[in-house]
């Protein structure tokens, strides 16, 4: 949930700049709750985790890559949550 949103002129490189701040709490908070209620952690198809589309639109800016290559957006979502550093996301603690 973006909360802040600044906008810059830096003179020395003649460019704007925009920075956005977001709050991701609700998404942590989120993930917390559907882990505890056994949310889609049983069944054929499993609820991985919750991503905050901010944090999505910067890994692909990070990929080099456009919303619409999935099979390509598909392998990165998956390699950043397995990757342990986003476990307070993930909702079911699986492999995929």
């Amino acid at each position: 949930m973006k909360i802040k949103e600044e906008i810059i002129f830096d003179d020395a490189e003649d460019k704007v700049i925009v920075k956005k701040t977001h709050a991701n709490t609700p998404y942590l908070d989120l993930a917390s709750q559907l882990r505890e209620a056994n949310v889609g952690t049983t069944g054929e198809n499993r609820l991985a985790g919750v991503i905050p589309m901010h944090l999505m639109a910067e890994w692909l800016k990070e990929a080099g890559l456009t919303w619409d290559d999935t099979e390509a957006c598909k392998e990165v979502i998956k390699k950043k949550m397995l990757s342990g550093d986003f476990d307070k996301l993930r909702v079911w603690e699986g492999r995929y």
